[in-house]
């Protein structure tokens, strides 16, 4: 699904250059659960950008389901999103005067899907996330996980084959965070890709593979044994936060 050869990007303000990636290399296949952790500045943020063609590289080789993505006019790069790629954000990015069904629509909308088909859709997808009663809400009348469910069956629309969720738990309480996980890991049973960006271990914990950057490179890969240990050690957390909740 995704194969990057010797990647690097900078950032020129002024007379500096701020060197981000400094030669990636990094191959993702289909229907992987992958985890990229690292400080700020690691370039974990950068890198998530460019996967998702929201950002351009200076110098290797990026291949998207066997599309090479270098230099592509937007009209291209938008096709490429709107064909393959879901996004999941921190912030939910929804918008704030349409209904939890119009915002899932959305993606629809651009595609030139016709009203009546894309609410219908839409209204299924809510269904699937468990809120199907809250199609004509807004989203002031949400709640954070009640949120990002909506931008969860938003991305989902379109049936991507990836998905990328750039610190999907960060604003979310430690139930809503580990729902919120549960959701991402059905998505994947059924075959999607999932690349999500966090600073949270045991969030990491549940993926298949964690990548951890460190100025601009890749330290370590974790996975198979490794991060088994890393699953069971939260395993017993997430099963504490289930009896609350049934309380």
């Amino acid at each position: 699904m995704i194969r990057i050869n010797n990647l690097h990007k900078s950032y020129v303000t002024g007379s500096n250059s701020l060197h981000v990636l400094k030669g990636i290399d990094l191959e993702i296949k289909q229907g992987e659960f992958v985890s990229i952790m690292g400080s700020s500045g690691s370039g974990k943020s950068t890198l998530l950008n460019i996967l998702g063609i929201l950002d351009n590289y200076d110098q290797g080789s990026y291949y998207l389901d066997g599309n090479l993505v270098k230099d592509m006019s937007e009209k291209k790069a938008a096709k490429l999103r709107n064909d393959l790629v879901g996004f999941v954000f921190q912030s939910f990015n929804l918008i704030s005067f349409k209904n939890a069904m119009e915002n899932v629509a959305l993606p629809l909308y651009y595609q030139g899907v016709n009203r009546k088909k894309r609410n219908k859709l839409a209204l299924e997808y809510l269904d699937k996330m468990g809120l199907l009663e809250w199609a004509d809400h807004m989203p002031n009348e949400m709640s954070g996980g009640q949120k990002q469910r909506v931008a969860i069956a938003r991305s989902l629309i379109s049936q991507p084959k990836i998905i990328f969720a750039d610190e999907p738990t960060g604003a979310l309480d430690t139930a809503n965070s580990y729902e919120v996980m549960e959701i991402l890991k059905a998505i994947n049973a059924e075959g999607i890709t999932i690349i999500l960006v966090t600073h949270e271990h045991d969030i990491a914990a549940m993926s298949d593979k964690i990548i951890r950057l460190n100025d601009g490179i890749i330290a370590e890969t974790i996975k198979n044994g490794d991060l088994k240990n890393w699953q069971h050690q939260y395993a017993k957390e997430i099963e504490q936060v289930k009896v609350l909740q049934q309380a």
